[in-house]
């Protein structure tokens, strides 16, 4: 059973089943819009069209557009242009959640911590086996 929400862009109350995140009445013209910029993107000469050239020719919001190629309906293969904000510095990206030059740096910094983390144990493995005999 789904639960009572609110409709993000609406603000209408609506049976919340987890397929959808707005109600019935926004999904619907949400679908109409895709089906414009579906249009709008198919003519050859559009193709290759950035994400404020389709803003500002069809009227959908950036935010729809990124959504949609979020969710694969919109697909980077077929349009190079397209892509979606990453979620740690905004630069715009086809695949995850963070951009290659972000995902980088966290790769780098997840193999820094496991050399420290690696090198702490060894310390105190040492400091655990060193046999110390008083000399009197």
């Amino acid at each position: 059973m789904g639960e009572l929400k609110n409709c993000p862009s609406c603000g209408e109350f609506f049976n919340y089943t987890g397929l959808r995140e707005v109600c019935n009445n926004c999904a619907m013209n949400e679908e109409k819009l895709y089906e414009i910029v579906y249009r709008f993107l198919r003519k050859r000469e559009n193709r290759a069209a950035t994400v404020e050239r389709i803003v500002e020719a069809t009227g959908v919001e950036e935010s729809l557009l990124h959504k949609w190629v979020r969710k694969n309906r919109l697909q980077p293969a077929m349009f190079p242009n397209l892509g979606y904000p990453c979620d740690n510095c905004g630069k715009l990206t086809n695949v995850g959640k963070l951009c290659a030059s972000c995902s980088q740096k966290l790769q780098a910094g997840l193999r820094q911590f496991d050399a420290a983390k690696e090198f702490r144990e060894k310390v105190n493995n040492q400091e655990a086996t060193t046999y110390r005999k008083d000399r009197s």
